[in-house]
């Protein structure tokens, strides 16, 4: 018997209080907007706050503080409505971010709070309403139903769970030297002299986008089929993101041909999110949507993986890209401008070569299955099937 049974059949053997958390709690409420001209996108000695405003990540950094540290925050609206978070250190708390904070810690322990609320996440996540940006009432947050067992049993359940989280972070920092280091070696391996040819992009490859009247005549959107229109958001890091999809099923595809998508062929985004490149992996299954441009190699000298991971360095943003981009409404890149990047042709068996050592330092640092990645999955999983168990208490009936 553990610990923390021991202490559970000592002190509650008869179950534990459930209340809710308003009446736990002396402050759940939200902060107030912090004017755009006041943040700065990068942290600096004068900028030094962060400033949270509902999202998942700080919305910048500005030079005042409204909230302590040590604090559990909740976002109140948008995509991220109802996630949960602790701020260790002072920060901005925006209008559009709950603060929660428990009446005194002789009757709560705000790290075991905080852990029983983001058990609580996926929950107060669907209870977020509304037609257009979906919103957390305060309501369902008050009424939040939380276990109170006696504090030594609260302190000994947050011991246990801070113990697996200081090892998530531990392999996540470890997860983060990884991965510049391998920035490193894919910018000095992508490196080359004046002895290497250089082609522009339309000389070695085809590029094109979907047209407008091309997908507002000939395509249409389901949430359910077989055949994927890939939009901006389905480009991240180098690889597919299929996590949110488009199916065209019912489209005209005889009209589409200029659209189809094959193995191999780089997809770039121009609009927005500029420079997220990724390679199709499958024939007879993806389409073009808009804001996305399509580029296939026709020169036989080109292996597209070698290119996929050229497009990725920081020399070719800023060489390339920077040097096309134009402000319209918002960032973008012209075909015209795509077909223009001067690229690296380095002889056929330097670029196997390179992309064979880039894709096992490759794998080390993003592969969920193996490696660094794989054995944070698992700790994770391994934290949240004990948090699950461990905030579970048979309530004191009355």
């Amino acid at each position: 018997m553990s610990r923390f049974d021991k202490l559970l059949e000592e002190l509650c053997p008869k179950g534990v209080k459930h209340l809710e958390l308003s009446a736990v709690c002396f402050k759940i409420s939200t902060g107030k907007q912090r004017n755009r001209d006041t943040l700065s996108k990068i942290r600096t000695n004068e900028m030094c706050y962060p400033v949270i405003n509902g999202g998942i990540t700080e919305s910048g950094y500005t030079n005042e503080f409204n909230t302590d540290g040590n604090t559990i925050t909740v976002s109140q609206g948008g995509a991220s409505a109802g996630y949960v978070s602790f701020m260790t250190e002072k920060f901005w708390c925006g209008a559009h971010c709950y603060v929660v904070a428990p009446i005194d810690g002789t009757v709560l322990d705000n790290r075991y709070l905080y852990f029983f609320i983001k058990e609580s996440q996926k929950k107060l996540m669907s209870q977020a309403m509304g037609a257009g940006i979906p919103g957390l009432n305060r309501k369902s947050l008050n009424e939040l139903e939380i276990p109170v067992p006696p504090l030594e049993i609260q302190k000994e359940l947050v011991n246990v769970l801070n113990k697996f989280t200081q090892l998530e972070a531990a392999l996540s920092a470890e997860l983060s030297a990884r991965r510049r280091q391998y920035e490193y070696y894919r910018e000095a391996m992508m490196t080359f002299g004046d002895d290497v040819e250089r082609r522009l992009l339309g000389e070695v490859g085809e590029v094109t986008k979907l047209a407008g009247y091309e997908f507002t005549a000939h395509i249409k959107y389901a949430n359910e089929g077989t055949i994927i229109a890939l939009r901006g958001l389905n480009v991240k890091k180098g690889r597919l993101d299929l996590s949110s999809v488009k199916y065209i099923d019912n489209s005209n595809f005889a009209k589409l041909s200029r659209s189809k998508l094959y193995v191999n062929d780089m997809l770039f985004t121009y609009v927005g999110t500029i420079g997220e490149v990724a390679l199709v992996d499958e024939n007879d299954k993806y389409y073009l949507a808009p804001n996305v441009a399509r580029i296939r190699f026709t020169d036989e000298r080109i292996n597209p993986i070698f290119m996929r991971y050229y497009f990725q360095t920081q020399q070719f943003t800023n060489r390339q890209i920077n040097r096309y981009l134009s402000e319209s409404s918002m960032k973008n890149l012209t075909m015209e401008n795509i077909r223009k990047f001067q690229v690296p042709v380095p002889s056929r068996s330097e670029q196997d070569r390179v992309v064979n050592l880039l894709d096992k330092f490759n794998a080390i640092v993003s592969d969920v299955s193996i490696g660094l990645p794989a054995e944070i999955n698992a700790r994770h999983k391994q934290y949240e099937y004990y948090r699950t168990k461990l905030l579970t208490f048979k309530e004191l009936s009355t």
